[in-house]
């Protein structure tokens, strides 16, 4: 009879282990995931209560908001005012569409307004700042260099890998993929998407998912390393940039240009100052110096 009972349970084991294993979010590895039926596995973004949609890229805005979750895991919880004031990372408020709200707040009371990317366009104000509008980010542009190598990556190879690597690896159409430019070691990736349809993926979820994965910090559940290969080569990548272009410039642009003209205009004055002082201080001494001669002829 116990043999019999092993067995069984063995086959029970045996059948639930391939469940429980395939209860997981291949496109997010911070979902929670938990069989709630026969064959059904519910994934929700951890630290909410938002579903998260495994066949499809999660929206930068709560990848970011789960990103900067504490895990229970870790024996020190890292405090969310260590990276308040970043541009970079911080913790933003997301609509239930997972876009980025308009207007984001820190909790030293600071609020700049953002792109649809999460990216700052204004100078941070207080609580009063006012944004009218989530604008969109109609551009983005992608710049990385590889490792420098005897013989370079034959351009046309190239743009395939990379077409493929956008398409199957971030499920983005390839209407959105505008140019890809290759001058050794320098890579160039343009993305264009006026608008999103709900069934495609935002370029700038692409981007970010792309950021994370070069450097090494997978968002996808495997966690595995990007590898790129072009015609059987592995691309190393070295160096990555990324531009967001918007669809109304950013409005701390002119700020900055004023303030660029302003310093020019100062040193075109200083330098014409300086000018007109050195040619008054040279007629002088030439005045002086005729007025000194023609005393010493008078004498004579």
């Amino acid at each position: 009879m116990e043999p019999l009972f092993g067995v069984v349970l063995a086959l029970i084991v045996a059948a639930a282990s391939p469940a429980n294993d395939s209860c997981t979010c291949a496109t997010n590895k911070w979902a929670v995931c938990a069989q709630d039926g026969p064959g059904n596995c519910t994934c929700r973004l951890a630290g909410s209560d938002h579903p998260v949609d495994c066949s499809t890229l999660t929206s930068k805005c709560f990848l970011m908001k789960a990103e900067m979750m504490p895990l229970k895991e870790e024996p020190l919880w890292r405090p969310p005012q260590g990276v308040l004031d970043s541009d970079g990372i911080y913790k933003p408020d997301c609509e239930d569409s997972g876009a980025f709200k308009a207007r984001q707040c820190n909790q030293s009371s600071s609020c700049w307004c953002v792109n649809s990317a999460g990216v700052r366009r204004t100078e941070k104000g207080g609580r009063s700042l006012s944004c009218s509008e989530l604008v969109r980010t109609r551009w983005i542009y992608i710049e990385l260099t590889h490792k420098r190598r005897s013989n370079p990556f034959h351009a046309p190879d190239m743009t395939e890998a990379l077409r493929q690597l956008f398409e199957s690896r971030y499920k983005l159409h390839p209407k959105y993929i505008a140019a890809i430019r290759y001058e050794p070691p320098l890579i160039q990736i343009r993305l264009h998407q006026h608008k999103k349809p709900s069934w495609d993926v935002d370029i700038a979820d692409v981007a970010y998912y792309f950021e994370k994965d070069v450097n090494n910090d997978s968002v996808f559940h495997s966690n595995s390393k990007l590898t790129v290969s072009v015609n059987g080569d592995t691309l190393a990548i070295d160096k990555l940039w990324i531009y967001y272009v918007d669809e109304k410039p950013p409005e701390f642009c002119m700020r900055q240009l004023a303030a660029g003209i302003s310093a020019v205009v100062t040193v075109v004055l200083l330098t014409a100052g300086i000018g007109v002082a050195v040619l008054l201080i040279l007629r002088w001494l030439r005045t002086r110096t005729y007025k000194k001669f023609e005393c010493k002829e008078m004498r004579e």
